[in-house]
């Protein structure tokens, strides 16, 4: 696709002239001002039709701001969150009384599904909310305000959690008042998404939320909202199939958000389809790397980086090396980012350690370093920070350098409690087994079999009963996978077979994971299930860069017995 950044501007001309039907009564200026709104022309890139979807969002302020409204929401629902506050403020600088682009600030300060607001954003949503709440409405106006109003009450008192929760409740009552208002349903169906129980593997909340989506889907088919939520109800390994329809359209309907040409290969990676992951994630670098450009931004943007860590994981699963290094490479050479976020150093600790790790470089993980960035602590960072030293650790562990393995071991230990201490549970259990696959390798290196399998037993029952971060295309090693390496390492090939099968259940046409099932099988001496995961690897590497060792030992074999069931 041929990147063309479009950029509109939307008038900025004072108009006094409050909501209509109003009393004319206008928030101060100063208040206006404190909120410090982003200005300036709105960014976008993509194609020259400026294709975002279609929104039509009624509310009570003047004919004259519906246009730029409607631009506001369809930016919104592809989470296009600076552009849609930059919309917003216009709306709000040529009509100062419509409530609803106060409503909008806040929306656009509080994005549910990514890190919670930070303190320059939450101060702004709660300003932005007071002045709506001041301003004159009507009663359905006044429920979409109360709803995001939940998400900035009691500041200090409440988790971004627990706000989740409270804006789902709002937005069902929202819903359940106006059940015709298709973005009032699509906002609570992100909500349900935003609320979900993390341990709830029925997926109840994500289930309903899919069931309302695809529901408006079928009367609303370019909707932005409708068909981005219903990827994110779905991005689960059960639910994955079902959002695949979406995921094939949701580029096509909003081409000029960055952010629509990325979210479809969180379903493409679920279903192991690398193919498209990979096309999906080049076109949405290429548009994050325009939009920084255009916006001025020094540094990269995140949204370049994030697609980054997808590209990666999907050339690594094609075993496509060449690719996949220049990726890397091309990382090693970024000093600065923006935003810097948890999404960003997530980033710069997965694509080295997926590299090194998946290809079994062990001599050049155990050195692996943090990248130095700008403005980047990794000690603000300990589940990142994890991440490299859970890849040296394995790496010493391989090498036989138990001392090494043992101080990384350590620091991991270190890691997770500090995460126990800040509460952050999620996080901590993510960390948690990393040190439990960790104790289980340095048990088995002590002679301790059954030690072994018992802590990695108890790391593959975590890290199934959470989600996948949604920062993340997957785990660096899933725990699943670390079982069948262990039980290979033990000389128990049938019962890896049965732990690599386990994980291709979740990580569908994985490279270790289908090389590990042929190897499994072979040397349990099921050469059927062993012709038919090498096939699989080989299909998926369909492409002359695939150059890995354990290709080639992979076609050998089918090779091998093609000509004895020929004999």
């Amino acid at each position: 696709m041929k990147m063309l950044c479009i950029l509109y501007w939307v008038p900025c001309c004072l108009f006094l002239a409050g909501c209509s039907g109003s009393n004319n009564k206008m928030p101060e200026k100063t208040a206006i001002s404190a909120m410090n709104l982003k200005q300036g022309k709105t960014i976008l890139c993509g194609p020259p039709e400026k294709q975002l979807g279609a929104v039509s969002f009624e509310t009570s302020c003047s004919g004259k701001v519906r246009k730029a409204f409607n631009l506001a929401m369809a930016l919104l629902h592809s989470f296009e969150y600076d552009e849609a506050e930059k919309v917003f403020a216009d709306i709000i600088r040529e009509e100062p009384g419509c409530a609803m682009a106060y409503w909008g600030i806040a929306m656009s300060n509080f994005h549910p599904l990514w890190a919670p607001p930070n303190k320059e954003e939450f101060e702004k949503g709660s300003k932005a909310v007071a002045i709506a709440q001041s301003l004159p409405k009507s009663a359905r106006e006044a429920a979409y305000i109360n709803a995001i109003a939940e998400c900035y009450k009691d500041p200090g008192k409440t988790t971004h959690p627990e706000r989740c929760i409270n804006f789902e409740k709002a937005m069902e009552r929202l819903h359940m008042a106006y059940p015709n208002d298709k973005d009032a349903a699509a906002l609570y169906a992100l909500a349900l998404d935003a609320a979900a129980d993390p341990a709830d593997k029925n997926y109840t909340k994500q289930r309903k939320a899919g069931h309302i989506l695809n529901a408006l889907w079928a009367r609303q088919p370019d909707h932005p909202g409708v068909i981005h939520y219903i990827i994110h109800s779905y991005d689960y390994p059960a639910l994955a199939a079902m959002a695949l329809p979406a995921a094939k359209k949701y580029a096509a309907v909003a081409p000029s958000s960055a952010h629509a040409q990325h979210m479809p290969s969180h379903i493409f990676v679920r279903l192991g389809l690398w193919d498209e992951s990979i096309r999906s994630n080049i076109v949405a670098a290429a548009a994050a790397k325009c939009y920084a450009e255009s916006a001025g931004i020094k540094g990269h943007w995140d949204e370049e980086l994030h697609a980054m860590d997808y590209l990666v994981y999907s050339y690594l699963q094609k075993g496509d090396n060449k690719n996949a290094k220049a990726q890397w490479d091309s990382l090693k050479t970024v000093r600065e980012v923006y935003p810097v976020s948890p999404k960003v150093i997530y980033t710069f600790a997965a694509i080295p350690s997926r590299y090194l790790l998946e290809n079994r470089m062990w001599t050049e993980a155990v050195a692996l370093q943090p990248q130095t960035i700008a403005g980047v602590a990794w000690e603000k960072y300990p589940w990142e920070k994890a991440i490299i030293h859970f890849t040296r650790l394995l790496s010493a562990i391989h090498l036989n350098r138990p001392d090494v393995a043992r101080a990384e071991f350590r620091i991991l230990n270190q890691l997770h409690d500090t995460l126990v201490g800040k509460q952050d549970v999620y996080k901590a259990n993510q960390v948690l087994v990393q040190v439990k696959a960790a104790a289980a390798w340095l048990s088995f290196k002590e002679g301790k079999n059954g030690e072994a399998l018992k802590l990695m037993n108890e790391a593959v029952a975590l890290e199934a009963s959470t989600p996948k971060p949604p920062v993340t295309p997957g785990e660096v090693v899933p725990a699943s996978e670390s079982l069948g390496d262990l039980l290979m390492a033990m000389n128990k090939p049938a019962e890896a077979l049965a732990a690599y099968e386990t994980n291709l259940r979740d990580h569908p046409m994985r490279f270790n994971g289908l090389y590990g099932a042929g190897l499994a099988a072979e040397r349990s001496g099921n050469s059927t299930k062993a012709g038919t995961y090498y096939q699989q690897l080989l299909n998926s590497c369909n492409t002359p860069r695939a150059d890995r060792p354990e290709l080639a030992a992979a076609e050998a074999f089918l090779k091998k017995n093609l000509a004895l069931s020929v004999n």
